[in-house]
């Protein structure tokens, strides 16, 4: 028996903590896979066209934070190392350059052609989008790592300033967004922890990072929409506060923390996308297809009974690996196989 849900009503499933019918997978994390998407990311553009600046060697942020990408970093983005714009978070009114919107945006136009261009059906298709900044990277990004936490512990009132300027710039998008695209979900992405533990205590995060990410979030809490939230590492200790922001969905969901006590702890008001984790043997390129199966199948026999979870796993690697590439396409199809009927069995 086959369900006889869209993807994309099979996927809000979660969102909203009910059962779905077959196993959704997060495709944002399987690179290349072509196979059904519940759900897909889709604009606003509007920084991107408009602060972004394209340069040779990189490019700069809409703060002026200037990225690069090359093959050491695996070809995602990242700040440029040792050029950091702000040493003394004291002084970030003469060093942030504010972005300002342009006048006479056409929300509509800008909505339409970001969804006809990621060419998704709707009625298919639930619609994401994100809410654009992510506060503490944004910190990182403009100081590094060491400056940003001496920031935040010896001057955390200049720090909220900073930060809370930087959310006055975003709202008004986050409200057009809202209004313009009428998301399905809205996405907020802030990584606040390494693989062993969180980057600062429970008390700092409440105390400084909170009420900027209550701020962000407040309008779309307001307007009913389920929000998924990324956070990588060891960040369980931050889960029970980002459930009363509104986050329904948790990403990637990775096994240092305890996935099963979360899933007991929250049910399915919060629902785990991820769980996965399969090391390349030390004779990699080679690899037992068998053994990256049965990885997929003990992970989702673990994780998806009661519903609340959606499979999202890569192989280790590097996305320029042609090996790890093929790794990346049998996980993800296994998992689309083995999930198909899983709630029908």
């Amino acid at each position: 028996m086959r369900s006889r849900l869209t993807p994309k009503e099979n996927y809000l499933r979660l969102l909203y903590g009910e059962c779905p019918e077959y196993l959704p997978l997060f495709t944002m994390g399987f690179p290349g896979f072509n196979g059904e998407t519940g759900c897909r990311l889709v604009g606003p553009s509007l920084f991107n066209e408009t602060h972004v600046l394209s340069e040779p060697n990189g490019r700069l942020d809409i703060w002026g934070v200037k990225y690069i990408a090359n093959r050491e970093t695996n070809y995602a983005l990242i700040p440029e190392p040792n050029n950091f714009i702000l040493h003394d978070v004291t002084e970030w009114r003469e060093v942030l350059r504010t972005p300002e919107l342009p006048e006479g945006i056409d929300w509509d136009r800008l909505a339409a052609e970001d969804i006809k261009k990621a060419g998704i059906d709707r009625s298919q298709t639930a619609l994401m989008t994100s809410i654009g900044l992510m506060p503490f990277q944004q910190l990182v990004a403009l100081m590094g790592f060491s400056e940003a936490f001496m920031a935040m512990f010896e001057e955390p009132e200049c720090t909220k300033e900073l930060l809370h300027h930087m959310a006055d710039v975003y709202l008004p998008v986050i409200q057009a967004t809202l209004d313009h695209y009428q998301p399905d979900i809205m996405y907020f992405l802030d990584d606040t922890a390494s693989a062993n533990s969180p980057f600062m205590s429970l008390e700092m995060f409440r105390d400084i990072l909170l009420p900027v990410y209550d701020r962000l979030l407040k309008p779309v809490r307001e307007r009913g929409v389920p929000i998924a939230y990324h956070n990588c590492g060891k960040c369980e200790q931050f889960l029970d506060d980002m459930v009363e922001q509104g986050v329904r969905l948790w990403d990637p969901a990775q096994p240092m923390n305890d996935l099963l006590g979360i899933k007991k702890r929250f049910g399915n008001k919060l629902a785990l996308a991820g769980g996965y984790q399969w090391k390349p043997p030390i004779n990699w390129p080679d690899y037992d297809e068998e053994e990256v199966r049965q990885s997929v199948y003990d992970c989702i026999d673990q994780l998806a009974p009661g519903g609340g979870f959606a499979f999202v796993g890569v192989a280790l690697g590097g996305y320029g690996d042609e090996t790890a590439a093929r790794v990346n396409r049998l996980i993800a199809q296994t998992a689309y196989d083995y999930g198909r009927d899983y709630y029908l069995k």
